[in-house]
């Protein structure tokens, strides 16, 4: 090889190589600059604290299937893609039942009224208090002018937060769910509950329900649980809502939401005792679960605190 031929290799090398370092440095100062924003003032790959979730990929990528979080998001803002929670009430009664009245806004600032039906309710309404008891799942009613009033047992004082889950009929979120939610404080001298420790059992009305599930934030996992009494297995489990169990979940500190969407098919009232569910927590740490499933009639809720990593 002839030095003249030698020489234009390697003066064509140093080019290539010069041209490869100058693209990654102009991909690090895009990643690392202001970017816009999502719905929340967050940036981009970041979960509703700020910090990044464990599905944000490097150089801005997008999240990869089974590894986002629910869409529905964390269910701490009450207000989404132009969907607002609102209600006059930012206080409630210690002690005795109350109605909770409240409406969701469209994009056009109107009352929503047009709803599909998610497990046989247009509306599925949460309450649980800041130390993670006193849970409530209940079916509020709508007036014709899109008001909705949730019928809630008994507050203790404390803080509460009150979650909305729907999925609207029409408009630009059609077809969209949403988990929007509220605060409010019941007067009196709280008297906190400390959380129990993570254990994968807990009983019930004479039933004992097992949860299982190899659990990491921000990623997709099979959780199963099992019913038992009396050391036998369950299998006479009634459907309740369009399946065999309702699992709800919220995390201990923000007090984020997680539903998780059960995947065993109902046939007859012969259910059990193994269910599966498809489960997503956005963050790490303790949740307390709450499973409810309805045997000769009588709904029975499971409450446990599971640990996420």
């Amino acid at each position: 090889m002839s030095k003249a031929l030698r020489t234009t290799r390697h003066a064509l090398a140093a080019a290539a190589a010069t041209a490869a370092l100058a693209l990654t440095l102009a991909a690090c100062g895009s990643g690392s600059g202001s970017g816009s924003g999502t719905d929340n003032g967050s940036m981009a790959g970041m979960d509703h604290s700020g910090t990044p979730s464990a599905s944000a990929s490097a150089g801005g990528m997008t999240d990869m299937p089974g590894m986002n979080s629910a869409a529905t998001g964390n269910g701490l803002a009450e207000a989404k893609d132009g969907y607002r929670m609102a209600s006059p009430a930012a206080t409630l009664t210690a002690g005795k039942a109350t109605g909770y009245r409240f409406t969701v806004t469209g994009p056009d600032g109107k009352p929503v009224t047009a709803y599909a039906v998610d497990q046989t309710k247009r509306m599925h309404f949460y309450a649980i208090r800041s130390d993670l008891t006193g849970f409530q799942h209940v079916h509020p009613a709508m007036a014709e002018n899109g008001t909705w009033t949730a019928p809630l047992a008994a507050l203790q004082p404390g803080t509460w937060r009150l979650y909305a889950s729907f999925t609207p009929d029409s408009g630009p979120g059609k077809g969209k769910d949403f988990v929007l939610s509220r605060t409010v404080r019941v007067p009196g001298m709280a008297m906190t509950t400390p959380l129990a420790k993570a254990s994968g059992t807990t009983t019930v009305d004479g039933y004992t329900v097992t949860v299982k599930g190899d659990l990491m934030a921000g990623m997709a996992h099979q959780l199963t649980a099992t019913v038992t009494k009396d050391g036998k297995p369950v299998t006479d489990l009634q459907p309740y809502l369009d399946t065999y169990a309702h699992l709800t979940a919220f995390h201990q500190g923000d007090l984020a939401f997680a539903h998780l969407h059960p995947e065993t098919k109902v046939d007859g009232d012969h259910g059990g005792p193994t269910l599966t569910f498809h489960a997503e927590f956005a963050r790490s740490g303790n949740w307390r679960l709450f499973l409810q499933f309805q045997t000769a009639g009588r709904l029975h809720t499971a409450a446990l605190t599971l640990h996420v990593g």
